[in-house]
């Protein structure tokens, strides 16, 4: 039997709820903890390094490659969330298959009432990339245990230290010119950290969340040119941009690794994506946590403000200010 969350009036979560983030010194996880403190949470930062976490919550050892350090991570727990990958591997699909099977047996040893997975945009009528396959292959696997899992999908994050991001922001400063292959004209739907943590947070307090998965983006549908071209433009720079139709993921990727300090295995799993449309095709999630989400050139200025701060605080040593590791 699993601990279910009694409802308040407001048919959401009864006062505090103790909370795993994983990936916690991450991306997201490390916007997310701080957040679910601010609504009032119990957070446990679930780390492979406790020793040296220094963001919000009470830090945990935890690896998903290590199923009794998850259980322990786990115990006492409500609600989990789950923020991991190994895209930066070769064989992320099975390491990360593994880690979500392993996960959803722990979680549902501990008892856990609900697990939140925060997973990819894209059609599944589409030929998803690899990437976008192994995110749903996740998906399903989280529920194998039988805790009810809420699934929020994204395309294109836009945040300090985000590697989507990352990769946009370098190559505009880099090169005042691209040579790039048909990915260019394909649409997305970005959306900014910070409303990314907001629907994360959101779904909490909504029991009817539960059990389903949902779109979240941004206001605005986007083909990645555009946005490499709006960057260029709130940047004062120009960039002429040439696509070439026989460019291969695998040379993409290489000159990726060159321009930017994005790893080859991630730019190649991320370039194979690029040819899949990621928008937002169901809005259900704006009704049960509504607000506006911010606009894409709003969000590339926030991020960019982030990257300036983020860069001050390392000078001065505080290297504490500076939330971003890619995640």
């Amino acid at each position: 039997m699993h601990s279910r969350i009694a409802p308040t009036a407001r048919g959401g979560q009864s006062g505090v709820v103790r909370v795993l983030v994983t990936g916690a010194s991450g991306f997201v996880g490390s916007r997310l903890a701080p957040a679910l403190e601010e609504a009032g949470h119990e957070v446990r930062a679930m780390t492979r390094r406790p020793e040296s976490y220094s963001g919000a919550g009470t830090p945990v050892a935890g690896d998903v490659a290590d199923e009794a350090s998850l259980r322990a991570a786990l115990e006492g727990c409500q609600v989990a969330y789950y923020l991991v990958h190994s895209l930066d591997s070769a064989d992320f699909q099975e390491r990360d298959a593994e880690a979500a099977r392993a996960f959803a047996r722990a979680a549902a040893d501990a008892g856990v009432g609900r697990i939140v997975y925060l997973g990819g945009l894209g059609d599944d009528a589409d030929d998803l990339s690899a990437h976008l396959r192994s995110r749903r292959q996740v998906e399903k696997l989280l529920t194998g245990g039988g805790v009810p899992v809420t699934v929020l999908r994204a395309g294109i994050i836009v945040g300090h230290g985000g590697v989507s991001w990352e990769m946009t922001r370098q190559l505009v400063a880099h090169l005042p010119a691209m040579i790039t292959p048909r990915w260019v004209h394909t649409r997305t739907q970005p959306i900014a950290v910070g409303d990314v943590v907001r629907y994360l947070v959101g779904v909490l307090d909504a029991p009817e969340a539960e059990g389903r998965h949902f779109d979240v983006g941004g206001p605005e549908v986007l083909e990645y040119l555009e946005m490499l071209t709006r960057v260029a433009e709130i940047q004062g720079r120009r960039l002429l941009i040439v696509p070439v139709p026989l460019l291969t993921p695998q040379l993409s990727s290489r000159w990726l690794s060159l321009v930017t300090d994005v790893d080859l295995q991630t730019g190649r799993s991320l370039i194979d994506s690029m040819s899949n449309e990621v928008v937002v095709r169901d809005d259900s999630i704006r009704r049960i946590v509504p607000f506006d989400p911010m606009p894409y050139d709003d969000a590339v200025l926030t991020a960019l403000g982030e990257r300036a701060r983020a860069r001050r605080a390392a000078r001065h040593g505080n290297t504490a200010a500076g939330i971003g590791t890619v995640r």
